[in-house]
């Protein structure tokens, strides 16, 4: 770009490839982005990318993969119906998730997961709906831009807004193994420098300072200030 231009075109360009005008083609493409993305497709992982012709117009195409092998469709998930299309090797990580889990001791520490709330690797809002808020909290979780999800061994434990504000807690006990991996995870992440700092001014709906959830955040590094709980990178 020339650097008389103005600064918001400033920067490198290429000439993307022209789209392909074949619908076929682009249907089968976008069927196979769905595969490699969710690993596995139910109705409700399509209706969150919002796929022009629902699910309706992919489950032709995905149909179109099991005939030809390139697919299984089966009740892989329990409780997301049979409408489930999969890739064999998705079938098998979640064969041997399963058989880990089945064998792991119950005292093996719990495994915590910080996601984009809108990543495909998260379910909920997707394939698996949200949760009820655990309290009264004024607002309820959802697939926003920035807002962030923390999974203990799978399960939501976790939900911050954009921004760190506020947050949702459905492990409420303060000795929960759960919530204090779930706080872990997060200020590892913001140690990490994915978050920026992070300000906790809300819990549940109340004041962060005298939450019940305030002990596991400060185990895990965050520090009381006048406005909430604090975590730097």
């Amino acid at each position: 770009a020339s650097r008389t231009g103005p600064p918001t075109v400033s920067g490198r360009w290429s000439l993307l490839p022209a789209p392909e005008p074949d619908p076929t083609h682009r249907a089968h493409a976008l069927a196979r982005t769905l595969l490699d993305r969710h690993g596995v497709v139910t109705r409700g992982a399509v209706a969150a990318e919002g796929v022009e012709g629902g699910f309706s117009a992919t489950y032709r195409i995905l149909s179109a993969f099991e005939d030809s092998g390139q697919a299984r469709r089966g009740y892989v998930v329990e409780g997301l119906g049979a409408a489930q299309f999969a890739m064999d090797g998705a079938v098998d990580r979640l064969r041997a998730s399963a058989t880990a889990r089945d064998r792991a001791d119950e005292h093996t520490a719990p495994r915590a997961v910080v996601l984009a709330a809108a990543d495909p690797a998260n379910a909920y809002g997707a394939a698996l709906p949200w949760p009820e808020p655990p309290t009264d909290a004024g607002h309820k979780p959802g697939r926003k831009a920035g807002s962030l999800v923390v999974l203990v061994d799978g399960e939501l434990t976790l939900y911050m807004e954009r921004g760190g504000k506020t947050l949702l807690a459905w492990a409420t006990d303060p000795d929960s193994p759960a919530l204090h991996a779930a706080a872990e995870a997060l200020a590892h992440a913001a140690r990490a420098g994915a978050l920026g700092t992070v300000t906790v001014e809300r819990a549940n709906g109340t004041s962060a300072l005298t939450s019940p959830l305030a002990r596991a955040l400060e185990i895990a590094g965050f520090h009381a200030t006048p406005r909430g709980l604090r975590l730097r990178p």
